[in-house]
């Protein structure tokens, strides 16, 4: 779990394959569940039934990251007592944890697009996904305060608040950037 089932182990740059490996199961999830669900109760007709499907998606896309931090925190945790290295850089589940957060405000356009991908214009929707994604990366290798600050906290907390700060801020920018992405 802390080494982002693997992709923390990737040369170079751990800090980023981990944040793809994160960007890959999240569209998994988007894409597996979210997109699907969304089809279903619009071919079933009903602003009710859409309505609670809607209301399902955004819990689980608040769950996801809450719940991914956790993990991060309890498996950091367990790789700082077993190891005694304060921060090793293979651990990659922090990054998953920001990744999660900086996606957030892309989910309900992308599962609603996902099918246009492969048509014309398509790249727009594929930008919702690079645009959190490189915000994110920025972010965490800039480390603007309090991030810098968050990697004092102990164990797994301070592996992991950075990354959660990062992805926070990640989230204002997306939402300013989205409406450029989707003109013209």
């Amino acid at each position: 779990m802390a080494t982002g089932f693997g992709s923390g182990r990737l040369r170079p740059a751990p800090g980023t394959w981990g944040s793809l490996a994160a960007t890959a199961a999240w569209l998994l999830v988007l894409a597996g569940v979210a997109a699907p669900l969304r089809t279903w109760a619009v071919r079933r007709g009903g602003e009710a039934l859409f309505q609670a499907v809607q209301a399902g998606l955004e819990g689980l896309f608040l769950a996801l990251p809450l719940a991914m931090t956790w993990l991060a925190v309890r498996a950091s945790d367990r790789v700082v007592a077993e190891t005694g290295e304060k921060d090793p850089g293979w651990i990659v589940a922090d990054e998953w944890a920001g990744m999660f957060i900086a996606l957030w405000p892309v989910r309900l356009l992308l599962a609603g697009n996902l099918h246009r991908l492969h048509l014309p214009g398509g790249w727009r929707f594929a930008a919702l996904v690079a645009v959190p994604f490189l915000l994110f990366r920025l972010l965490d290798i800039l480390k603007p305060w309090p991030c810098d600050r968050l990697q004092d906290l102990p164990g797994g907390q301070g592996i992991v608040a950075d990354d959660v700060v990062a992805g926070l801020y990640s989230i204002p920018l997306t939402q300013a950037l989205v409406p450029f992405l989707m003109a013209g």
